[in-house]
């Protein structure tokens, strides 16, 4: 059977474009690489375990986007890398280039439900609610987070830039809510206005340590912060800390209490 084509009309074209790409730039890392043991830098995991969450998530991500309800953790941080840890036991295949094709095989299934279903409909995924546009975002965010690992582990080129940030924001913006650590957020009362280089802005309102995300400008911001579009989306996947990104000059703040933007990253917990 011919897979179905990615409809080119589609306001969600780009968003398609971008999960198939970064599959095969992926798969493009793992090819002919029997051997994955390659530790990820910072991490626990080897490249090749890395690879076999990407093909279980992808297949998850399919399944979801076919209809299927296929629960997975229990919507929190923690529960996720309970069902993660699981998953990945129970499947033993770790050769990179099967991986790649799978990882391919299962976004490319992603991109073909997608095709055939309303982008604004409903479903429950491992981040709770969503829509199917917000879940192909979220796909999206997942891989760029791995396969970013996967490229410094084996010191390749990663597929992290502006264009593709750009198409994580739906999933963040309602990921950060229910991701806020409870530990470093207790108590904390702020606002900020989140700008990304290149136009895209939204605002973050913590009051008493529970997090609201609207779009656009804070009206009186405490502190505004200005991010390299890069250097934002490894802020937020815990890939790279607000000390290392100020000092090479990827994020300015300023405002009332500009001394807040190096805390941000750190009122929330990474799924």
């Amino acid at each position: 059977m011919i897979p179905a084509p990615i409809p080119r009309d589609s306001p969600h074209t780009a968003l398609l474009d971008a999960v198939l790409g970064v599959a095969q730039d992926t798969a493009a890392l793992l090819r002919d690489r029997p051997d994955t043991g390659t530790p990820i830098p910072g991490a626990e995991w080897t490249v090749g375990e890395a690879a076999a969450h990407l093909a279980l998530v992808n297949e998850l991500m399919a399944a979801l986007a076919a209809g299927e309800e296929r629960p997975y953790g229990d919507g929190t941080p923690s529960g996720l890398a309970a069902a993660n840890a699981v998953e990945l036991a129970a499947f033993p295949q770790r050769d990179g280039t099967v991986l790649g094709e799978e990882i391919v095989r299962h976004a490319r299934a992603f991109t073909e439900s997608f095709a055939h279903r309303p982008a604004s409909d409903p479903m429950l995924t491992p981040l709770g609610p969503m829509d199917l546009a917000t879940l192909g975002s979220y796909l999206l965010t997942h891989m760029l987070g791995h396969g970013y690992d996967i490229a410094v582990a084996l010191r390749a080129r990663h597929m992290i830039d502006r264009h593709r940030v750009g198409l994580t924001l739906p999933f963040l913006t309602t990921a950060m809510p229910r991701v806020v650590d409870d530990r470093s957020a207790a108590g904390h009362t702020a606002s900020y206005e989140l700008r990304l280089r290149g136009g895209d802005r939204f605002t973050v309102t913590f009051r008493d340590g529970a997090a609201e995300v609207t779009p656009g400008p804070a009206r009186r911001p405490d502190c505004t912060i200005l991010t390299d579009p890069v250097a934002f989306l490894l802020m937020a996947l815990g890939r790279c800390g607000p000390w290392s990104a100020l000092a090479r000059g990827k994020v300015l703040a300023w405002g009332r209490r500009p001394w807040l933007s190096a805390g941000f990253p750190l009122l929330f917990r990474a799924p």
